[in-house]
């Protein structure tokens, strides 16, 4: 039988798969999405004149986002098709991050309106749950989404939700039901002190003389003597990763991690919303003592204020002649914790998921596209201005308990007055809640979380620690961001813990195993009516010793803090 005869010499109908009918009748366009037209069309007009470069991608999702309240698969394969990468590619990354909708053919949009509520534990001890479970039953679905969400930053208004881009502080149903009726859906923003009235108090003096006949080892010197630490949790010296970065042969960067995600955690927003421009000022310090041929600011997305603020006096500098323009490249994360890792970040800040990196080579060497990075925290720049504005003094002329320097505590929980509150960094828990002004009325201190849920919980007993870099460590903790959260004996140390550990579930990248398993089977583990003590301990051990990156090593110290200080409780 010949093989055009196929299916023909018993009189049957040609079988279908690769054997044809024979009249034109095959596939009419490859295999895969196709671009549509229309919505090639709506994105190039969305993207309008802006470069296609891959490192754009996360903005331009923004952009399609804002735009249309979720990614369709057409938008999606448009945009692809548009920057010349593969749909997969495009796909992977929008998927990647909570902020992005992605919208598959057949799929419903979600509603115009989204609702996120703060579920962090300094909101859930304010109501948060309650407060949730309420707008889900009193507001119409198809209209209007509610959704938990990881923290916004701003724990000391808990509880917190974001209504589409407004931010609600100490939120109710009324309030929420308010802002709806009055269609109060945009950012607010608070006062600043903007680029003229900071250059009036002789901002950027430091700045232009640095420029003109100034020595970075100078500076760098000035660092060292403040006693100055990386403020974004780690605490290496901060003087000495400029000559790290110096040390490798340009072009150089300068990459600024903004994307404060630690729970409870709120300090570097407070100070961007009140005098941004000390640390723009700080910030371009740094980008001259490394030579960087660019800044990129990496700014998490739950800040839609700072966003704008920082879009507005970056332009200010540019107009005054400060910088170039686009010299300072303004990143918008998409929700995604992981990225304040650095070497996370700078994937992200390369459009890509947020990933970490395994080192070496640390970001020093090999950072944003593959050159020498400098990284540093917004507060750690908020500092270097000020010392090069006041001197080594600013910082190290203040001493208590034997440690010298100032910290930015975010202070949250069962206390009077919750705030960001700048104190010795000697100081004491005692000392943070009487700054704090004493315990909410009806409350008595049991536990505290010293720097973030990372940081685990410590027992009122521990009362008289310095809560600095190195003074926890020999405890099981560490200062971190200075994320404080108090709590009393109303509440259960057991149930905090595993609102920590349900965050770093949701939150883990989930590229290492022990970290992505170890935190899911964790939540599991400590739902149970009585902890497997043991299990948990070797969970643990097997989480710190394999994870890829902070996350994963930190994330066990709730469970085993809780399991010394709290025993009784599980």
């Amino acid at each position: 039988m010949a093989l055009d005869d196929h299916g023909k010499a018993t009189g049957q109908e040609p079988q279908k798969g690769v054997w044809k009918s024979g009249k034109g009748k095959g596939r009419h366009h490859p295999k895969g999405r196709q671009v549509q037209d229309a919505a090639w069309e709506d994105v190039c007009v969305l993207l309008g004149d802006r470069p296609r470069r891959r490192d754009l991608l996360i903005e331009y999702l923004h952009l399609i986002q804002d735009r249309y309240g979720h990614l369709s698969a057409a938008h999606l394969r448009a945009l692809a098709e548009e920057m010349r990468l593969s749909m997969a590619e495009v796909y992977e990354v929008a998927s990647f991050y909570a902020h992005f909708d992605v919208v598959k053919e057949g799929e419903t949009p979600p509603p115009a309106l989204t609702i996120r509520v703060c579920d962090s534990l300094s909101c859930e001890l304010a109501g948060a749950q309650a407060l949730k479970s309420a707008l889900e039953e009193g507001l119409d679905p198809t209209q209007v989404r509610v959704l938990r969400a990881p923290c916004m930053g701003r724990c000391d208004t808990a509880p917190v939700l974001e209504l589409g881009h407004n931010h609600i502080d100490h939120a109710t149903p009324e309030k929420v039901e308010a802002a709806i009726a009055a269609q109060d859906t945009h950012v607010q923003l608070p006062d600043y002190e903007a680029y003229q009235t900071y250059t009036n108090s002789g901002g950027y003096e430091a700045l232009l003389n640095l420029r003109a006949d100034g020595g970075w080892e100078a500076v760098q010197e000035q660092l060292l003597e403040a006693g100055l630490r990386g403020l974004g949790g780690a605490g290496f010296p901060s003087g000495k990763k400029w000559g790290f970065v110096r040390a490798n042969p340009g072009p150089r960067y300068l990459a600024v991690n903004g994307d404060e995600g630690e729970p409870g955690t709120f300090k570097d927003r407070w100070y961007l919303e009140r005098t941004p421009h000390l640390f723009l000022e700080g910030m371009l310090i740094a980008a001259w003592a490394v030579e960087a041929e660019k800044v990129f600011l990496y700014m998490r997305d739950e800040y839609p204020a700072v966003l704008e603020i920082l879009r507005r006096e970056i332009a200010a500098l540019e107009d005054a002649g400060v910088i170039t323009p686009g010299y300072v490249d303004l990143r918008r994360g998409a929700g995604a914790y992981i990225c304040g890792e650095e070497s996370a970040m700078i994937e992200s800040i390369e459009g890509k998921r947020g990933l970490p990196r395994h080192r070496p080579p640390y970001v020093a060497q090999v950072g944003v596209f593959g050159r020498p990075t400098l990284v540093h925290n917004v507060e750690t720049l908020h500092w270097i201005a000020r010392i090069c504005r006041e001197g080594p003094q600013v910082l190290n002329a203040t001493e208590k308990n034997g440690r010298k320097g100032l910290r930015s505590y975010s202070v949250s929980g069962r206390v009077a007055q919750p705030g960001m509150y700048v104190l010795p960094a000697g100081s004491t828990i005692t000392d943070i809640i009487a700054a704090a002004g004493g315990m909410a009325e009806g409350h008595v201190l049991k536990a505290y979380q010293p720097g973030g849920p990372s940081s685990g919980l410590l027992p009122a007993s521990m009362e008289d620690v310095p809560l600095d870099f190195d003074t926890l460590q020999p405890h099981g903790s560490f200062i971190g961001s200075a994320a404080v959260v108090v709590l009393s004996e109303h509440d259960s140390a057991r149930a905090a813990a595993l609102n920590m550990l349900r965050f770093f579930e949701d939150e883990s990248c989930g590229q290492c195993t022990p970290c992505r398993v170890g935190c899911e089977k964790a939540v599991k583990l400590m739902q149970e009516d009585r902890w497997d003590q043991g299990l948990l301990e070797e969970l643990s051990t097997a989480m710190v010793d394999a994870s890829i990156c902070g996350l994963g090593q930190a994330a066990p110290n709730p469970i085993r803090l809780v399991m010394k200080h709290f025993p009784d409780e599980i």
